[in-house]
Formats: C-alpha cells, sequence, structure tokens
C-alpha cells in the first residue's frame, strides 16, 4: 500500500515550498530512487524545472518535463496533467489535489507550508488518504 508523508513547512523554514520538494527529490534521488513532481499547472511545472537547475550550489538532480523528456532514462520527471508513467515510485505532490494516480506509487510526499489556501488543501487530501486507510506520518519542518 502507498505510504503517504505530510511535509509541513513551519513559518521560519527557509525558501519555499517548491525549494523543499527540490531538496528533497534530490534526497530522493541520491537514494536511486525515481521522483515524480506533480505541479498544478504548466507554469509551476517549468518554475520547479529551472529551480531544479539552482536551488542549491553544486548539486546537479537529472529531470526534466513530462512531456518533453525521455521518461525512461531520466529519473525525476515534472509533470502537471492526469497522467504520469510508470517509471517512478515515489510522487511529490505540489498540486491542490490527490492525482487520480497516486496509488501506483509505493511513496507520496505532501509538502504543505503556511499558506491559508495551501494548509486548507493539504488537510483535506489528509483527511481523505486517511480515510481510505493509507499509512499516514507527519514531518514537522522548521
Amino acid at each position: 500500500m502507498t505510504r503517504v508523508d505530510f511535509y509541513v513547512l513551519g513559518a521560519h523554514t527557509q525558501g519555499d515550498r517548491f525549494n523543499f520538494a527540490c531538496r528533497l527529490a534530490d534526497k530522493i534521488y541520491q537514494q536511486g530512487r525515481r521522483v515524480h513532481l506533480q505541479a498544478s499547472t504548466d507554469a509551476e511545472a517549468r518554475h520547479l524545472d529551472r529551480l531544479l537547475w539552482t536551488f542549491r550550489q553544486g548539486s546537479f538532480v537529472p529531470h526534466g518535463l513530462q512531456a518533453e523528456t525521455d521518461p525512461v532514462v531520466t529519473p525525476v520527471l515534472i509533470g502537471h496533467t492526469d497522467q504520469a508513467g510508470e517509471e517512478c515510485d515515489v510522487l511529490i505532490n505540489l498540486s491542490a489535489d490527490i492525482p487520480g494516480f497516486f496509488s501506483r506509487f509505493e511513496r507520496v510526499a505532501e509538502v504543505i507550508d503556511q499558506d491559508p489556501q495551501i494548509r486548507s488543501a493539504g488537510r483535506e487530501r489528509f483527511r481523505c488518504y486517511r480515510d481510505r486507510g493509507y499509512p499516514l506520518t507527519s514531518h514537522a519542518i522548521d
């Protein structure tokens, strides 16, 4: 069954949820796993694409936009549609909704910041996962 982790960023957390998602994707990639970053819009997906080049000095995370790269050879994919390939095993969700394809992943990471709309949507997703019986873990990130 898919494991769901909520990363709740504190008020004093440096950067935003997109920066945190990049750091998390880097860590997961370094563990030899494949990642799908799910954004809400094409603009957010392109922002993540740019940010993965610059979020940390000296780091390199091989990545690409799902529609513009070969998913078989790219370990970190960025998407915003209701489609995800079968290649990845970790989903980092930055969209407001639970992607319909989430259950094919071994692990889902939900990144929540202090924005009231993001927190409210995150609470709703938490309840939805909980009501469906998925194992949940929350991490407070300060």
